[in-house]
């Protein structure tokens, strides 16, 4: 009757010392204030400038990549939407040349406002860990 006993707590005992390595991330309020921004990204843009970009596209894999892109002189001006390269390309009509995601895929009005408005909020990243964009939904692709 002793080793059945003996079974069971070296079994909770395994399973606690592996739950406790277990560990999960809490969102911080920078990174709560971001996810607005971030499903757009995911949505519209990452498929195509994450991980698998061409070389010749910036590029917006996770949170540090896409800080790089953020600064005076660079596809993000902070409280400066009209005057970012990231906010024209994708606020031009669907149908001009350069226009992103390319043509035929355009983000929705909604989608742009919030881009808009972080920006000119002054287009913040989270910084405590760097977040990594996973695509999601069906990637854009040229007509």
């Amino acid at each position: 009757m002793m080793k059945p006993l003996v079974s069971l707590l070296a079994i909770s005992a395994i399973t606690i010392g592996i739950g406790s390595c277990v560990t999960t991330h809490e969102s911080t309020a920078e990174e709560r204030a971001f996810e607005k921004v971030q499903m757009v990204l995911e949505t519209n843009c990452v498929h195509c400038h994450g991980k698998d970009r061409l070389t010749t596209m910036p590029p917006i894999s996770d949170s540090r990549a896409l800080a790089k892109l953020i600064g005076p002189k660079t596809w993000i001006i902070p409280g400066k939407p009209d005057s970012s390269r990231f906010y024209q390309v994708v606020s031009m009509p669907d149908t001009m040349p350069g226009v992103m995601p390319p043509t035929g895929h355009a983000i929705s009005k909604q989608e742009v406002a919030t881009l808009r408005q972080w920006i000119a909020a002054g287009a913040q990243v989270p910084t405590a860990h760097t977040i990594r964009f996973t695509p999601r939904g069906v990637p854009p692709r040229s007509r």
